[in-house]
């Protein structure tokens, strides 16, 4: 959050609890009206304490920390400045509120809105040449991964007793996998030519088709996959069908995501994993290597490290093509995306398309002073055939500057003089003098002056004090 309100956290999760003021300053060890000047934000908190808040209102460091209400916080800023509302302009103030004391009711209105986003794009909003108009599920099923913090115990386990299974020393992983595939349900594998897709499963031929152009890590995930559908559908349809989505395809998207992390953790067993990433310092070519799989497939492993008593560095991940579109993203460190607009072009994921194979690395900072160490890679899907243009990706990852240590990309950098500033999209960013603006600030009123040529495309003044956003057709 712009000002992480603490104590407003910590007086929704003891009134979550049914705890009253004198309890928790009791068992605290601290006065009544001393918790009280915490919960409303006028004393800060010492380590010590934060040690003890967790141990008795039993939640971890994260869920003091505002990372999910920062998320939260974001997210109403960007449904505020939606000038199509019609609203007066909404104080920082208020937002950061909402977000900390009422996340429930803040969640209503993102629901709301995201309501409303559909029905414009079903009205007037994205139509196909057919004249059918369409809405897009990713965002709900986003959403539901990051409610559960991208981490599913139950699918862990289950992944875990299956791999455990697995022969992997002695044949190696993709040969095991095959194995259990041909042993167990009587699917035989065949790797060759598939034109138009990268996998086929015909269930009544019991027969698994691999395309010839994935690579080596591809077919086994592939294979993975394949387990999880078979020995995973009873663990993962009763969350599919709990999670209430409100479209098949929602639904479906859901169900593929879930297979998706069962492969995942056959691949990468979660103890192991968490041990070599530490051992490694999140060297994530290197992690990649010896597991087996993919840059991206490591990358993705990464963020679901969330056990409890077991967690890894909170860490946000995202997928970006050369457009600027984002095909996959989830923050467990609190990074706030865009829901609704592009990037920043001075993050470092666009600067990777410029080197493609190898790691940029970025110290990143936003506008409320958040920084954030980044690391970026392109990857390349191979073309189906000669002439089509690969398809090409930038994955990137990044943590808290304090866990900076915690990774080799630190290594070498003077975090102060190599701090760049970003934003988080050019309609929400506050800084006055970027040459890389793609368009002007939705809480800021253009200040054009044609007697004088800025370094910046769009010159404007100070938002008024407090006001994050306000009637764009107002102010013109």
């Amino acid at each position: 959050m712009s000002n992480p309100l603490i104590g407003r956290i910590v007086r929704r999760l003891r009134q979550e609890q049914g705890m009253t003021q004198q309890k928790l300053a009791s068992r605290l060890g601290i006065s009544t009206s001393y918790l009280n000047l915490i919960e409303h934000d006028q004393r800060g908190v010492t380590a010590t304490l934060l040690i003890k808040l967790t141990e008795i209102l039993q939640v971890d460091l994260a869920a003091l920390s505002g990372s999910d209400e920062r998320q939260i916080e974001q997210a109403l800023r960007e449904t505020f400045a939606d000038p199509l509302l019609g609203t007066a302009p909404v104080p920082e103030s208020e937002a950061q509120l909402l977000a900390a004391s009422a996340p429930a009711a803040a969640q209503a209105i993102l629901g709301l809105y995201r309501a409303f986003q559909a029905v414009r794009e079903e009205t007037g909003g994205i139509t196909l040449p057919s004249g059918r108009k369409i809405l897009l599920p990713n965002e709900e099923t986003r959403d539901f991964f990051h409610q559960h913090a991208n981490h599913f115990p139950e699918i862990e386990t289950a992944a875990e007793a299956l791999g455990a299974e697995l022969p992997a020393a002695s044949l190696g992983m993709n040969h095991a996998l095959a194995e259990r595939l041909r042993q167990k349900h009587g699917l035989v594998v065949s790797v060759g030519p598939l034109p138009g897709a990268l996998r086929i499963y015909d269930p009544a031929a019991r027969h698994l088709r691999l395309s010839e152009i994935l690579p080596r890590e591809s077919r086994g995930f592939q294979m993975a996959f394949q387990l999880g559908l078979l020995e995973g559908r009873d663990l993962i349809e009763p969350i599919v069908k709990a999670a209430a989505m409100t479209t098949p395809d929602a639904a479906s998207l859901l169900r593929i995501g879930l297979i998706n992390y069962f492969a995942g953790a056959i691949l990468m067993p979660y103890a192991p994993f968490l041990a070599a990433a530490a051992s490694l310092r999140h060297d994530v070519e290197h992690l990649a290597m010896r597991f087996g799989v993919s840059f991206e497939q490591a990358c993705h492993r990464l963020s679901t490290l969330q056990r409890k008593g077991a967690r890894g560095v909170p860490m946000f991940f995202l997928r970006v093509d050369p457009a600027g579109n984002v095909s996959k993203r989830f923050s467990a460190a609190g990074f706030p995306f865009a829901r609704f607009g592009g990037n920043c072009p001075r993050w470092v994921i666009y600067a990777a398309f410029a080197a493609p194979g190898s790691v940029r690395v970025q110290i990143a900072q936003l506008p409320d002073g958040a920084t954030y160490l980044c690391f970026a890679r392109t990857i390349v899907a191979p073309a189906a055939h000669w002439g089509e243009p690969p398809a090409t990706r930038v994955v990137a990852m990044g943590c808290e500057i304090g866990r900076a240590s915690e990774f080799v990309y630190a290594d070498g950098i003077e975090i102060e003089p190599a701090t760049v500033g970003i934003g988080l999209s050019c309609r929400l960013c506050d800084r006055p003098d970027c040459r890389s603006r793609a368009f002007p600030p939705l809480a800021h009123r253009l200040n054009l002056d044609i007697a004088t040529t800025s370094a910046s495309p769009y010159r404007f003044e100070p938002a008024r004090s407090g006001a994050i956003a306000g009637d764009v057709s107002r102010k013109r």
